[in-house]
């Protein structure tokens, strides 16, 4: 075993309250997200605030809000993500903090361009025999953050899995190793319902076998899952993966070897689910992280044939636009990886985008199918890249229908409660009737 790297490691290794000393004040920090986050050493930062004045944190998802965006702290962090939630959306909409709207595929671009950032605060696993140690849950757009920061600090934890791509590096490109042995936080547990099971059920007519698949976390994706058992050879080049792989990889359903690119790889850039996941991804040559320039690039993703994507939103207007990311001007959300996808399955032979969501929100007293979108709502995804759209009660196919045709597919898809009403508004709307 090299003693350099041993060297290097032991001289740098130091107390989260020392390392978050190497913070400066105007300093913009890029934070890993879910459960990459290096709890340790956001905890020190707050405990220090007082230390700081005009601190940028950028991330993406959170999963229970981050500490930074409480208003409390507001004279010493300023918010600026890519992606809002939890406490997040409440500094964007009560004035104290921004949000760069982003395709995730861009972001790696931003950080080398227009938000170059000064420290990059990471997650990794202890270092190997060479000195090299691995972002073991979430690599996106923090390796190359990492790459291009004056100050790396890492909180190297005994339970971060090692894992394969793009997600290693040597312990000499970082400035601070802060040690801790606790479990990795988990993906909250999901309640499946006879209406995911329904949507789920509609969204696995269209997985044929050799299929590509991208779907993220939660209710809906784990439910498409739950139909695939008896699928042959599908594949995953997704931008995150929860829990839900684990059954379908065990069973040999899901093994990548239709892939023309990655053939035989699951390749993601984040693992998000419970330590059973963790257990099955670390040192599993299967499983590869890569940077999100990679797997959300349209001309990647395209490179697989049957490529199908999975992805939810707030509401739907009868003419196909959706958008995924907030309620009219209030941001909920973010564009993430959702159009990324939306394009390379387009762009995939034989590929197919889905869109996936409820039919009603807030008890069933809303339609998710709308009219027309409320003024000051983003557009997220257009309605001329818009493929396909599942609710519970069926499935309503975009793609080279007329305007009318769109709005008769989807008022048929929509809760029956609000198909007389949607009909009523699109004639008073439009100036035709269905």
């Amino acid at each position: 075993m090299s003693q350099a790297w041993k060297a290097y490691y032991d001289e740098h290794r130091m107390t989260a309250e020392e390392a978050v000393a190497l913070v400066k004040s105007g300093d913009r920090v890029i934070n890993s997200h879910l459960g990459g986050a290096p709890l340790p050493i956001i905890d020190a930062m707050i405990q220090n605030y007082k230390a700081y004045e005009n601190v940028e944190i950028s991330c993406m998802l959170t999963s229970d809000g981050i500490p930074f965006a409480e208003e409390q702290y507001k004279d010493h962090f300023h918010m600026n993500p890519w992606f809002v939630s939890g406490n997040s959306a409440k500094a964007l909409a009560a004035g104290y903090g921004d949000l760069t709207p982003s395709h995730f595929s861009e972001i790696p671009d931003l950080l080398r361009t227009s938000m170059k950032p000064d420290v990059s605060l990471i997650q990794v696993s202890p270092p190997d025999e060479h000195g090299y140690v691995s972002l073991g849950i979430s690599t996106d757009y923090m390796i190359v953050a990492a790459r291009l920061s004056r100050t790396v600090i890492a909180e190297v934890n005994a339970q971060c899995p090692r894992v394969f791509g793009d997600a290693v590096m040597h312990v000499t490109e970082i400035d601070a190793f802060v040690e801790s042995d606790r479990p990795i936080t988990p993906a909250p547990v999901t309640k499946i319902t006879d209406v995911e099971r329904a949507i789920g059920g509609y969204c696995a007519e269209l997985i044929v076998d050799g299929s590509c698949m991208q779907m993220g976390i939660g209710a809906i994706p784990d439910a498409v899952l739950g139909f695939l058992d008896g699928k042959k050879d599908l594949g995953i080049h997704s931008e995150i993966i929860g829990d839900g792989v684990k059954h379908l990889c065990e069973l040999g359903v899901i093994n990548g070897s239709r892939k023309e690119i990655d053939t035989g790889k699951v390749v993601c850039t984040s693992y998000y689910g419970t330590e059973a996941l963790y257990k099955m991804v670390n040192d599993n040559p299967m499983f590869e992280l890569r940077a999100v320039d990679y797997t959300n690039d349209p001309r990647i993703i395209c490179k697989n044939s049957n490529v199908v994507s999975i992805n939810s939103c707030v509401e739907v207007d009868l003419t196909g636009q959706v958008c995924s990311e907030a309620i009219g001007a209030r941001q909920i959300s973010g564009i993430g990886g959702q159009v990324d996808f939306v394009r390379g399955a387009k762009m995939s032979p034989g590929g197919k985008s889905i869109i996936a969501c409820y039919a009603t929100a807030k008890g069933g007293t809303i339609s998710k199918i709308v009219p027309t979108l409320k003024p000051g709502t983003p557009v997220t995804t257009s309605r001329t890249d818009v493929d396909y759209v599942i609710t519970e009660f069926g499935i309503a196919q975009m793609r080279g229908k007329s305007l009318r045709e769109r709005a008769k597919a989807l008022i048929a898809i929509a809760h029956p409660d609000f198909r007389d009403e949607l009909r009523s508004e699109y004639k008073r709307v439009y100036g035709w009737g269905l």
